[in-house]
């Protein structure tokens, strides 16, 4: 299964989560660092990197010798990435999404779409992590594209962990809508149960089956569990604030290391998440009867 880590904020633990859960499987496993703005599962994973991949962009160029300045790219353009003035095109390759609308649109073909670099991709493995990251070049204004090239490195044999950017716009959501489930990983203070909200909020719009954990939890009773409890959401795993993970995690060590204690509960988290979307499935075939 696909199985993304996403928060509704940033600073939860998700990324802590991400490599904790891939380092406590006995089987092979697919780690996926999709927050390409600030990757840093590196930093746990450790992976012997065996190659890099540059990623790249579409974008439009316009020859202005065939261009009449008849303004049609200009129009189709939902993003307003390229404009007619009179008889001069202008492209803003900041604002393009690389739908290609401009160049098929064209009377006179005077556009084609060349490749920009965005980003790259660093792939390697950890005894059996396979890790992929990728990583935006500075000044590049869009994620979505490398998070896309990030995510066609899943395996389909094998689990794969996609560690998401925090939030709830277009990164999240590019990073979660191809997964087969969501783990929320949140924290029991008014901010974070704010962000959960908005995060469950845009999971159940997408149909997506989810589970929460709560990370730094400062007790079994908490504003999180009343929350979940209220709205009937599974709650795998409450991880407690803990000075050991704190002083692990400032050496760049990963949570089973700091909490061995935690490694059987961290590796049936996938199972219990495939569990759960079975169940989903089964509910809504019955429902279809």
């Amino acid at each position: 299964m696909k199985l993304a880590i996403a928060s509704g904020k940033g600073g939860t633990g998700k990324t802590t989560l991400s490599c904790a859960i891939a380092l406590a499987q006995t089987e092979p496993v697919c780690l996926l660092d999709c927050d390409v703005e600030e990757p840093n599962s590196h930093f746990f994973i450790q992976p012997e990197i065996e190659r890099t991949e540059a990623v790249f962009s579409l974008v439009p160029k316009v020859d202005e010798t065939k261009c009449t300045g008849c303004g049609e790219c200009g129009r189709v353009c939902q993003f307003s990435a390229i404009i007619s003035l009179g008889k001069k095109t202008m492209v803003f390759n900041e604002l393009c999404h690389s739908c290609g609308a401009c160049a098929r649109i064209c009377p006179t073909h005077a556009i084609e779409e060349v490749r920009k670099p965005i980003g790259s991709l660093e792939i390697g493995r950890k005894a059996g992590v396979r890790f992929v990251s990728g990583r935006m070049d500075v000044g590049v204004a869009m994620s979505p594209p490398v998070i896309r090239a990030t995510l066609k490195h899943a395996v389909e044999t094998e689990l794969t962990l996609v560690d998401c950017p925090p939030g709830t716009s277009c990164p999240f959501v590019t990073a979660v809508k191809g997964c087969d489930a969501v783990l929320l990983v949140t924290e029991p203070t008014p901010f974070g149960l704010h962000d959960l909200v908005l995060a469950i909020e845009t999971i159940r719009e997408l149909g997506l089956p989810f589970a929460v954990v709560v990370n730094r939890a400062n007790g079994e009773q908490n504003r999180i569990s009343d929350y979940c409890a209220a709205e009937n959401i599974p709650l795998l795993l409450q991880i407690p604030e803990d000075r050991r993970v704190a002083e692990a995690y400032s050496r760049g060590q990963a949570l089973t290391t700091a909490m061995p204690e935690l490694k059987t509960a961290l590796a049936s988290i996938p199972q219990q998440m495939k569990d759960l979307t079975e169940g989903r499935k089964e509910r809504e075939a019955a429902a279809c009867l």
